[in-house]
């Protein structure tokens, strides 16, 4: 018997393997997490500063990236959870959170910019609507520094509905990126109608770039597609010192990653009013 049919052989009569059980039961535990993190208002903005290639890299804006408390106050980052969440419900609460978490900050803060991820599949969620209006309403210089970010899966996912959402926010002056540029979802022809001002380079190749030449010359690939439709290039996801130089050279525009900053939820414009509280 062929390895294949000895795995196959293994699988139950329902067609779950004990593994889809487990995957089952932890997708389960944590929906029951991130809902019980929402409902008693513990979800926060963690912010990650994206800096210029150039010198002398200044931080062009920060990225806002949601967290959750579980129940021994241990703040879970966006990636172990969206997985599971990203087309319930709880995953469009949880872009609603964000976004309105973001908008406050930007209100708060005239001298910053931020970038915010969001689900296609909230587009036609009535409160994201609304809470976007409402803040755009209240003060108009919030769309010029907000940036949303949806990622290549996502944009693909429903691209008609990309295209229009983007196309009906134009007017308001709100930055759009492409993140994780070269996952393999975009149909490229779809670049020519989508409204992306910049992308973000897939971080799965950003590991060691310096020593990997395949890697490289998709990187150079990406940013020379990204070059031809004049938008801002940004590389994250960088952790080694020789692999920002290389990117640098590359071409690319902006940079985030460890090496620059890792997310806090504790950032500059926080700090600073804590310390002239403790003057006070």
């Amino acid at each position: 018997m062929s390895r294949r049919r000895k795995i196959n052989a293994d699988i139950p009569e329902g067609g779950h393997s004990p593994l889809d059980a487990v995957v089952t039961s932890r997708d389960k535990q944590t929906l029951d997490m991130v809902r019980q993190a929402v409902q008693s208002g513990q979800t926060m903005l963690a912010f990650q500063p994206v800096l210029q290639a150039r010198p002398p890299q200044q931080v062009a804006f920060y990225e806002g990236l949601i967290r959750v408390l579980d129940q021994s106050g241990r703040v879970i980052p966006a990636r172990t959870f969206m997985s599971a969440i990203e087309s319930t419900e709880l995953g469009r609460e949880i872009d609603c959170l964000a976004l309105e978490t973001g908008l406050r900050t930007l209100a708060a803060n005239p001298s910053i910019r931020l970038s915010l991820n969001m689900s296609v599949r909230s587009v036609g969620y009535k409160r994201w609507m609304r809470i976007l209006d409402r803040h755009l309403k209240n003060d108009a210089t919030v769309g010029e520094r907000l940036v949303l970010e949806i990622s290549e899966q996502s944009a693909m996912m429903m691209p008609d509905l990309t295209v229009d959402f983007m196309d009906g926010l134009q007017d308001r002056n709100i930055g759009f990126a492409l993140d994780n540029f070269g996952s393999g979802a975009l149909v490229l022809q779809y670049l020519n109608e989508f409204y992306f001002d910049a992308v973000k380079l897939n971080g799965a190749f950003m590991h060691r770039l310096q020593g990997n030449p395949d890697n490289q010359s998709i990187v150079r690939a990406l940013i020379a597609v990204a070059k031809q439709f004049d938008m801002l290039i940004i590389a994250g996801s960088v952790e080694r010192r020789a692999d920002a130089e290389l990117l640098v050279s590359a071409g690319v525009d902006c940079l985030q990653g460890h090496l620059f900053g890792a997310p806090t939820v504790r950032p500059p414009w926080i700090a600073q009013t804590g310390k002239r509280r403790g003057r006070g």
